[in-house]
């Protein structure tokens, strides 16, 4: 066994140390077994076997770095039965086989990496000395290259130079032969109509003629290509003016001209001219559409004609202008500046006269449509000639429309509330003359309210389509701000409303005007529609025009609490003239009732008159409609002390004032906020008779209440 081989008599104890070969090959092992761990990345006194808290410098550690065999025999021999010393024998013996087998094959395959590595080496040295070799004859054969080619220079130095020279002799008689051949060239492009061409052939020999010209052969050559090119410049002038061409041909006939040195200041102003000619071509048709016997396409159709004809020939003019007289400066620039400015303004005022012919119409998305096309054409001008100010004048063209058509719905709103006004009056006569009952006066405010109501929706719509997205203008400063604020808002809405107030004040004039012939119903449904929108209509409808139009203009606006003050103050107006006036009626009774009647032969009062059953009617008539009779009965009563004070009485003219008040002391008091007015007015009324009666006898009260009782 392993264990009795290594008794106590075998070797030293752990304090020896052992000198000789037997002390250094354990030295070497421990050596090689550090640096096997330093390759593994082990640190000192680690094992990968070793149990995890254990010493390292136990030496009965079989893992660890202090391990002394002695020791550890000595350690089994006393503590391990001999069962288990022959266990922990096998199970060496197989951990020593199993190392065996995994040092041979770790051997094997360092050993066949080193082979490998080995053979990869032996090759790179091979070619390496093959790529030296390459190298060297590379070398050897480029020293040859330069040797042969400075031979072959010095050898053809004399015959380049040569040849350099006959090269140049070439290219100068070819030179001399296209002079000699130029009048000829420039003779047979202008029979042909190779303008252009003639034209580059003469611009190439200039200045070799200017050059040579006083060389008698050159200054022959020059003479007549003077002449041939005189008359070239003479048909393309006639070209020109003929204006049978279209202005790209036009355009290419005055860069000819130009290139043969015609004077540009007159070719500006032929060029002008000949372009306006076309343009006003194109207003003159324009303008004959606008003429009474043939009729008017429609504003969209017409603002396209416009852009695709006159238009777009003037931008077609402005950018051949630039191109051809950019070298005219501000001279130049300014003539076509004024050109452009009076035919454009030309142009502006027949489309404004079209535009003109659509304020009528209730329809703003034709007219929007047409503003957007016409506005959309005259971008590119407008970029082409800012100084003319062509884009800031169709703006301007296009905010004016966006005002008028401001102005026609407002118009249009105040018709409507007109027109509801008269369906009202209609509705108020037609029961009377019928004979029948109509409808009541909450049927017709709901009637109205929503007529005006659908009307005010109907023009934020029709104004809205100035502000979509789609729209050219609506990114406009005046489109996203004033116009939303000061037109819309203020201008439209709050000026309608404003109007509606005043319209329903009018009514409130004095008697033998307007208000005079007003029916006493329409006051009240006027009242009753200005309380309505001052508690909910105003807030609603100025919170959906800012919905609407989102309001970008810091300009200050009428507050909405104004707007319903106005409205509370028109309803307490025509409140109070509807008191007045239907006072006024019942007075007009009482007056006719006591002025017409004989009151000293009056006959003894057998029962109440009919004038005060229908003060009694018209007095309950008037309150179901409103609650606001104490007014009324106030002024009543006051109309009949005064005309009995102008009267003198019978006795049973008295008696007769005594049941007539009696009566309606019976039936007035239910519609008074203080019956004791009532009471109080009618005592001074009686007591006024009794005054001017020559024979006061009153009658009996029990009478009295009989007669009224019966009445």
């Amino acid at each position: 066994m392993a264990a009795a081989a290594a008794g106590p008599g075998s070797g030293s104890g752990p304090g020896d140390s052992p000198e000789g070969p037997e002390a250094e090959a354990p030295e070497r092992r421990r050596k090689a077994h550090g640096m096997l761990k330093l390759y593994y990345g082990l640190s000192e006194g680690e094992s990968a076997g070793r149990p995890a808290g254990s010493d390292p410098l136990d030496p009965t550690d079989l893992n660890g770095a202090h391990f002394d065999p002695e020791v550890y025999l000595d350690k089994l021999r006393r503590e391990c039965p001999l069962a288990q010393l022959m266990d922990s024998e096998t199970d060496m013996v197989r951990q020593i086989r199993a190392l065996d087998s995994d040092m041979q094959t770790l051997v094997y395959e360092n050993y066949n990496k080193f082979i490998s590595a080995t053979d990869t080496i032996r090759k790179m040295k091979n070619d390496f000395r093959k790529m030296e070799d390459e190298m060297d004859r590379l070398a050897t054969n480029m020293a040859v290259i330069t040797d042969f080619s400075a031979r072959i220079s010095a050898t053809l130095q004399d015959r380049h130079e040569r040849i350099t020279k006959l090269a140049g002799v070439h290219a100068l008689l070819r030179k001399l032969q296209f002079l000699f051949e130029l009048p000829s060239c420039l003779t047979k492009c202008v029979e042909l109509g190779a303008y252009g061409q003639a034209v580059r052939y003469q611009g190439r020999a200039r200045a070799v003629l200017q050059q040579y010209q006083h060389l008698p052969s050159f200054r022959a050559i020059q003479d007549d290509c003077q002449v041939i090119t005189a008359r070239l410049a003479q048909q393309l002038r006639q070209r020109f003016r003929e204006g049978g061409s279209g202005a790209p041909e036009q355009a290419e006939c005055v860069e000819l001209l130009l290139a043969l040195g015609e004077p540009a200041e007159e070719l500006c102003d032929e060029f002008l001219a000949n372009a306006r000619g076309r343009l006003e071509a194109e207003l003159q048709s324009l303008e004959a559409e606008l003429g009474p016997s043939p009729p008017a396409p429609d504003v969209l159709e017409f603002t396209d004609h416009g852009g695709s004809g006159f238009v777009g020939g003037l931008c077609q003019v402005a950018s051949a202008y630039q191109e051809l007289f950019a070298a005219q400066g501000p001279a130049g620039a300014e003539k076509l500046t004024a050109f452009a400015q009076e035919l454009g303004g030309r142009y502006f005022a027949l489309v404004e006269r079209r535009l003109a012919q659509e304020q009528g119409s209730g329809d703003n998305s034709l007219l929007v449509r047409a503003l957007d096309r016409f506005h959309r054409r005259l971008r590119a001008p407008g970029a082409l000639l800012a100084a003319a100010g062509l884009a800031e004048a169709a703006t301007e063209i296009v905010e004016r429309v966006a005002r008028e058509r401001l102005g026609h719905h407002l118009q249009g709103l105040r018709a409507a509330f007109l027109g509801c006004l008269t369906d009202v009056r209609q509705a108020l006569a037609a029961p009377r003359l019928a004979g029948k009952e109509g409808p009541g006066l909450a049927e017709l405010l709901a009637n109205v309210a929503s007529s005006i109501l659908s009307h005010i929706k109907a023009s934020l719509a029709a104004v809205h389509l100035f502000t979509a997205k789609e729209v050219s203008f609506s990114n406009k400063p005046y489109f996203r701000g004033e116009f939303c604020s000061q037109g819309v808002r203020e201008g439209l809405i709050v000026g309608f409303i404003r109007s509606m107030c005043q319209t329903a004040q009018s009514f409130c004039d004095s008697p033998g005007e307007k208000g005079g012939a007003t029916p006493p119903a329409l006051l009240l449904l006027l009242s009753r529609l200005c309380l309505d929108y001052e508690t909910a209509t105003i807030s609603y409808i100025l919170t959906l025009t800012d919905e609407q139009f989102l309001v970008q203009d810091q300009s200050p606006v009428t507050p909405v609490s104004t707007l319903c003050a106005e409205a509370r103050e028109t309803a307490r107006r025509l409140l109070t003239h509807y008191v007045k006036v239907q006072g006024l009626v019942i007075s007009q009774m009482l007056r006719k009732s006591v002025e017409t009647r004989d009151w000293l032969s009056t006959l003894e009062p057998r029962n109440v008159r009919a004038v005060m059953k229908r003060v009694v009617e018209d007095t309950t008539a008037i309150d179901v409609q409103v609650s606001v009779l104490t007014g009324i009965i106030k002024i009543s009563l006051k109309t009949l002390l005064e005309c009995v004070r102008l009267r003198t009485f019978g006795r049973f003219g008295l008696q007769q004032v005594q049941v007539d008040c009696h009566f309606l002391q019976l039936y007035l008091w239910r519609f008074v906020a203080d019956e004791e007015l009532v009471h109080l007015l009618l005592d001074e009324v009686v007591a006024s008779a009794a005054l001017r009666c020559p024979d006061p006898v009153p009658m009996e009260p029990s009478v009295v209440e009989v007669i009224c009782e019966r009445g």
